[in-house]
């Protein structure tokens, strides 16, 4: 038990050493250490030198690209609609979703006998009215020459009674002669005028035929078109979409069975902001017939297509602002209706522009440029565009300045740097480790971009 306890005595006075020994070491360590403080500060202060990539500001001449989002939308579509009512007993193989058609094709044909049956029955009613017709005709003929043989017999019984006055003023004649002859030409006269009426009669009759014909002949052209209706045929060569026809259906008059679209007539619509629409327009108003580039982007690749600004639309939609554009796609392979898509729009050229990173440009609308001594400096600029990761400013007095391509938070105004120019070696935001010994009020203090 003695043992115990001297040995658990032995090792408390051995830690209690130890702990005193360290204590007096970090006593000793601040002190060497609050010393070597006290003599670097007496020291003048050294100021680091950022090495930053700088690149130079030339004015030029660039098409800025206004880059938005659309849809595609077909300028040449038809609605494929029942022209009749029946049953349908023909159905073209490929009318379903998705398939091409070629123009003239038949998709479809309902039951026609109806219209067949209407169809023989005109034309029944049309033989029929051409044979009134000619006999009317005939009959007009008749009718005209009877009417000249009793006018000519009407002028023989003239002629002769005539003679009997003549007779009669001679002394050789009698007066029941001159009356026989009065009589006759009288049965004659009365001759004539009931020709006239038959005549009158067979004009009307024939009118009447001709009438008749002409309305037969409608009717036959009203069957054909009943029977030419029983048939759907393609108006022009295109994809089909929302069909939903089946053999043996029942169809109503005007029923919509599909669509029909035209692949290589589509639009791309867009909307932009009333300040985009305005680069987009000439001094009239109109809207300039820009080219156009249509993205659709894909795991595969991207289908493109180029085109044109045709129209703007007329209204403005309740809920919407700025405009929405059209533009024309010429050969717009893969694409269709519906598709979302990038739309980017060659704008008109800019003169004196020129174009920077967008890490070179600062919240507050300035970029760092290299001054005298390579020191930096903050000078505003003109912003244009933006366009992706860079944005276009107007040059002016920058011409020919060199800036910083890319800022970080250590560089400001007044920050003393190493540029690093197009081709060389060296890395942008590297200390390269050379000191400039001056007075510590002149460190560089500038806020960072």
């Amino acid at each position: 038990m003695r043992f115990l306890t001297r040995s658990f005595l032995g090792l408390f006075l051995f830690a209690v050493t130890v702990g005193l020994l360290t204590v007096a070491g970090l006593t000793l360590k601040s002190a060497i250490d609050i010393r070597n403080a006290e003599s670097t500060d007496a020291k003048p202060a050294r100021e680091r030198v950022f090495t930053t990539q700088v690149d130079r500001i030339e004015p030029g001449r660039l098409t800025p690209v206004m880059t938005v989002f659309g849809a595609i939308e077909s300028r040449r579509k038809l609605e494929l609609r029942a022209p009749a009512a029946g049953p349908i007993v023909t159905i073209a193989e490929n009318f379903v979703n998705g398939a091409e058609v070629a123009a003239g094709q038949l998709l479809l044909r309902i039951d026609p006998a109806d219209a067949l049956s209407a169809r023989d029955l005109a034309r029944a009613d049309l033989a029929e009215a051409e044979t009134e017709t000619r006999d009317a005709e005939s009959a007009l003929v008749l009718a005209r020459d009877d009417l000249a043989a009793a006018e000519e017999q009407a002028n023989l019984r003239q002629q002769a009674l005539d003679r009997q006055r003549g007779i009669g003023e001679r002394g050789f004649g009698t007066t029941s002669a001159v009356e026989t002859a009065e009589l006759a030409l009288s049965n004659a006269v009365q001759g004539v005028v009931s020709r006239r009426q038959a005549l009158a009669q067979t004009e009307a009759r024939s009118e009447r035929a001709v009438t008749a014909l002409d309305r037969a002949r409608l009717a036959l052209a009203d069957a054909e078109r009943r029977l030419a209706e029983t048939e759907l045929f393609a108006e022009f060569s295109g994809v089909l979409s929302g069909v939903g026809a089946v053999q043996g259906g029942l169809l109503t008059p005007n029923e919509k069975l599909g669509e029909l679209s035209d692949p290589n007539a589509l639009d791309v619509s867009f909307r932009v902001s009333n300040a985009q629409f305005l680069r987009l327009i000439d001094d009239s108003g109109r809207l300039l017939p820009l080219p156009v580039t249509v993205n659709l982007d894909g795991t595969g690749g991207t289908l493109k297509a180029a085109g044109k600004l045709a129209r703007v639309d007329a209204a403005v939609a309740a809920g919407t602002a700025g405009r929405l554009i059209f533009a024309t796609l010429h050969r717009p392979v893969g694409f269709r209706p519906g598709d979302f898509v990038t739309v980017e729009v060659a704008e008109p050229p800019l003169d004196g522009v020129a174009m920077i990173p967008a890490t070179a440009v600062g919240s507050d609308g300035t970029i760092l440029t290299l001054g005298t001594d390579n020191r930096l400096e903050s000078q505003p600029i003109e912003l244009l565009r933006r366009q992706g990761d860079s944005v276009i400013l107007r040059v002016g007095a920058l011409a020919g300045v060199e800036y910083v391509s890319e800022r970080s938070a250590m560089l400001g105004a007044g920050i003393l740097v190493r540029p690093v120019r197009p081709g060389d070696d060296a890395q942008p935001g590297d200390d390269d480790g050379a000191e400039l010994k001056t007075d510590a009020g002149q460190a560089g203090t500038g806020k960072g971009g």
